[in-house]
């Protein structure tokens, strides 16, 4: 089976939740099935970090995909006339995106529908192709693949999807379950805290993630405490976003931005935490709730879309529309070690829903009924 897969996310040193999910999940696959033929379509040079087997071909197509009408020249022109030149037996696109007119059977990954909850969020050009393509993709695809039951509510109910053509694979955190040092965690503190305990913010600063509020949250928290536990932010710039919300805070002593780490980097910044803020108002799952349980790190979460669903019974959860809720979760488990305790307990009994080779398991399933439907 010729099996081509949109792999055009996977970017070394960019790797966030959509390129995480890929990873984990397509190095299991072409490993798992070495009878099988992987095309991996890249619109840029790509790594080969991301060559994961032998049985992994990979093509460069152009034009770069990084326009919404470079996205269209991309897809209906670039990889249509792949895929039908090529004769895959089945298209996977990883991140959504697909050519609307080939025969070839589709399997989408729809992560969520952020552009359709939230579309203040995004420029206006991208914000009119997602909500204009992004429907049709669902209603051409043969089947989709989410990562939250949440979202496969979102996805039937708004695009009117028979709920038996979608299926739930989940995020996980194995990655971040190997126990670090207290000497690495005392020298990342002085690097990033001046050696303070902090709050951590873990993703790309997004509006839909609520830094803004966050930071004024984290602010009140000082406030109330006067404590010297500073905010400690990673991820990168997204969009038009948060320019002047950053360089403002850049001069406050402390709140300090890292931008995109590495893994090894991140593994010890996320384990030396006190504790994780991830306040967005929309996520189709929120894979840093995870990889904050696996580093034993509580967690004070949303209590909206698939956040409460992925953290369970182990997080604080506050309204992210309140800078009030999000100060007073702080001060609670500041002044509280029973409650600190117990979240990073409850935290570890939560990781147990949660498995990449359960999901890779779930995934090949998918497959299968689509090449055979």
């Amino acid at each position: 089976m010729i099996i081509a897969v949109n792999t055009r996310l996977l970017l070394k040193d960019r790797i966030e939740g959509i390129g995480r999910f890929s990873i984990e999940i397509l190095q299991r696959l072409t490993k798992q099935h070495p009878e099988h033929t992987f095309l991996f379509l890249f619109d840029r040079r790509y790594h080969q970090q991301f060559i994961f087997s032998n049985n992994v071909k990979p093509i460069i197509l152009w034009p770069q995909s990084r326009h919404p009408f470079l996205w269209y020249i991309f897809f209906e022109c670039s990889v249509k006339n792949f895929l039908k030149k090529h004769k895959a037996d089945v298209y996977i696109t990883m991140d959504g995106w697909m050519p609307l007119n080939t025969e070839v059977r589709i399997l989408q990954v729809l992560h969520d529908l952020h552009y359709e909850y939230y579309p203040e969020f995004l420029p206006f050009l991208t914000r009119k192709y997602y909500q204009f393509f992004f429907q049709k993709f669902a209603k051409r695809a043969d089947r989709i693949i989410t990562v939250s039951h949440t979202s496969k509510k979102e996805i039937c109910q708004k695009y009117a999807i028979a709920d038996e053509l979608v299926d739930v694979v989940y995020n996980s955190s194995e990655n971040f379950r190997e126990k670090i040092p207290e000497t690495r965690k005392r020298l990342i503190r002085e690097k990033y805290s001046g050696s303070a305990n902090y709050f951590l913010v873990l993703g790309s600063i997004h509006e839909r993630k609520n830094t803004a509020g966050i930071i004024e949250a984290f602010k009140k928290f000082k406030h109330l405490t006067n404590s010297d536990f500073k905010l400690v932010i990673v991820g990168r710039k997204m969009w038009r976003n948060h320019d002047k919300e950053t360089k403002k805070s850049k001069l406050d002593e402390e709140i300090m931005y890292t931008g995109y780490v590495s893994d090894d980097e991140l593994h010890v910044i996320i384990s030396s935490a006190f504790a994780l803020l991830f306040c967005s108002f929309y996520e189709g799952f929120g894979i840093p709730i995870l990889e904050a349980m696996s580093c034993g790190v509580p967690v004070i979460t949303s209590n909206r879309s698939a956040m409460p669903e992925v953290a369970g019974d182990a997080a604080v959860f506050i309204d992210p529309e309140s800078v009030g809720s999000m100060a007073n979760a702080m001060v609670e488990i500041y002044n509280n070690p029973e409650l600190h305790k117990a979240l990073t307990e409850k935290g570890q009994a939560n990781l147990k829903r949660f498995s990449w080779d359960k999901s890779a398991l779930i995934f090949w399933d998918s497959i299968v009924k689509v090449t055979t439907g």
